[in-house]
């Protein structure tokens, strides 16, 4: 394969990886919003949100292997990205709640195929070099997490929130249009196997791998939950709807300059070492941001952002390494069930408690679950060392 074709590759999985991620991580700067006008608590937002979220991860494993056999990671994209904008577009017209459920629903079957078929896009072209180029792809989905939401907070105070909507599914439609230009045609491409040293037999891939679903599944749990209260935790300290985007935008920079910083990090420390050190953080930052006022908080949150998201990029890219008889396409699309459908759940679970007790009970709940990750790390280790992944 050329490095032109490498390149464009990348270029369209990178592409259509910041616009859905930034379509998931909008919602919660419309939470607010669709609160004070549904009267929902916060267990009713994170349900609405998981319809959504739960829809693009219980997907993930179906659409993968449904249009993996059938279509070309070119066209699955397309018609993903294609998908997800008509979603937003029903959730924008003026339909109530039902318009609302129904759009984020198609929205989510439509991302759900974008996890394991751009990561499939990069690891093929990349093969055994493909840790670097699955970096960039996951630092883009940082990008579009902190561009969207950032953008649908600047227009809420002018625009209705339905007309925000309505405009980010636009820019979908062209994202489509985009990775139709960008992308190379190809045939339609079966389920590709990158060999990795741990896809030998009697490497304990699979119980690497196990580990390794269960510490990225636990890991977006309190990035998750965080969020979910993030908006109204600025809200409680004074900030207005722009506060909001910028605190949104100030975590999302963070995570993603945390892609770098733990890749970094992953390389001299070790993948298990940067894991227990970045959980630790995340979850003595997140306590810390309960009790700070306005200011301050603002400061900590790139910090808070650098560790609550840096960690995934780090598992992520051991994925290949670990994937069972080197099927990285299903790994990829296991690892993203897990990671999801967790994310998707555990915000009711955080909002259930703090509507029960009080937010920072939610929030404080969620810094354990950090804390939880360290003791499957260190277990997950001994795998890491046989791939070659540490340096100890």
């Amino acid at each position: 394969m050329s490095t032109t074709t490498r390149r464009r590759d990348l270029a369209g999985a990178c592409l259509a990886h910041m616009l859905h991620d930034g379509y998931t991580d909008q919602l919660y700067a419309l939470l607010p919003l669709w609160q004070a006008e549904l009267g929902l608590s916060y267990a009713g937002l994170a349900m609405v949100r998981v319809l959504y979220y739960g829809t693009m991860g219980a997907l993930q494993i179906p659409g993968d292997k449904a249009l993996g056999r059938r279509v070309s990671a070119r066209t699955a994209l397309v018609l993903a990205t294609f998908l997800a904008a008509l979603g937003y577009l029903v959730v924008a017209l003026p339909g109530g709640m039902a318009f609302m459920c129904v759009g984020l629903v198609v929205a989510g079957i439509g991302s759900s195929t974008q996890h394991p078929r751009a990561s499939l896009l990069v690891t093929s072209a990349y093969g055994r070099e493909s840790r670097g180029p699955l970096g960039i792809y996951n630092f883009a989905g940082d990008l579009g997490k902190a561009a969207l939401p950032a953008l649908v907070s600047l227009l809420l105070p002018v625009l209705a929130w339905r007309s925000v909507v309505a405009l980010t599914a636009l820019v979908g439609l062209v994202v489509a249009l985009l990775l139709l230009l960008v992308v190379p045609r190809r045939q339609p491409a079966a389920r590709a196997v990158v060999e990795t040293p741990a896809a030998e037999p009697g490497h304990g891939d699979r119980r690497g791998f196990r580990l390794l679903l269960t510490i990225g599944a636990l890991d977006t749990a309190p990035r998750m939950g965080y969020l979910l209260f993030l908006p109204f935790l600025l809200h409680a300290r004074g900030g207005t709807d722009k506060t909001v985007g910028l605190g949104l935008a100030l975590l999302f920079l963070g995570g993603a300059l945390g892609k770098a910083v733990c890749g970094w990090l992953g390389e001299r420390l070790g993948v298990a070492l940067t894991v227990v050190v970045t959980e630790a953080a995340t979850a003595l930052l997140m306590m810390a941001t309960i009790v700070l006022s306005l200011g301050p908080m603002l400061v900590v949150l790139p910090l808070l952002g650098i560790v609550l998201n840096g960690t995934s990029s780090v598992l992520y890219g051991t994925v290949p390494d670990l994937a069972p008889g080197g099927d990285t396409g299903r790994a990829f699309a296991m690892f993203y069930t897990g990671v999801i459908v967790t994310g998707g759940v555990a915000p009711i679970v955080y909002g259930v408690l703090a509507d029960h007790a009080s937010r920072a009970v939610g929030i404080s709940a969620s810094a354990l679950t950090a804390l939880a990750i360290i003791p499957l790390v260190l277990a997950l280790r001994p795998s890491l060392v046989r791939s070659k992944l540490t340096i100890g």
